[in-house]
């Protein structure tokens, strides 16, 4: 063989040894921006957000049942007494904070702000205050 067929060889070999590889770094850079991409994005109030779909709007609709509240958020430390909160249903011990912070209202003040070892809001920052006061009701007996 002349060498310019062996050089023809050996880049043909060398070309089809390569494509693959080509083909899998172009595969690998484009796994990397996909893991890159953002996970989420911020939209402002009245801006035009493109892609993005709300699906529930805390405020506006109707008021979530204060048993489903108090089912998702309220239980973990009011059905127990945990960390002494005021255990469901025992309306002797809600009465006595009630006369304490001035009434639902004030009860009501507590759970927006935050008391003791409860974060504000408890663990329902979406709830409206009405939402809120409902639970209170409900969970106290008042």
């Amino acid at each position: 063989m002349n060498p310019i067929t062996i050089m023809k060889m050996l880049a043909v070999s060398l070309l089809v040894l390569t494509l693959p590889a080509i083909h899998s770094q172009a595969a690998v850079k484009d796994e990397i921006a996909k893991r890159l991409e953002p996970v989420g994005k911020v939209c402002v109030q009245g801006k035009d957000c493109p892609g993005v779909v709300v699906t529930a709007v805390a405020a506006g609709g109707a008021p979530r049942a204060a048993d489903a509240i108090i089912a998702k958020h309220c239980n973990a430390c009011h059905a127990t007494g945990l960390l002494e909160a005021p255990k469901i249903a025992d309306t002797p011990a809600w009465k006595k904070r009630a006369d304490e912070q001035g009434g639902l209202d004030g009860l009501l003040a507590k759970a927006i702000s935050g008391v003791n070892a409860m974060p504000p809001k408890g663990t329902c920052q979406d709830c409206s205050d009405a939402e809120l006061m409902g639970a209170i009701k409900q969970m106290s007996g008042l």
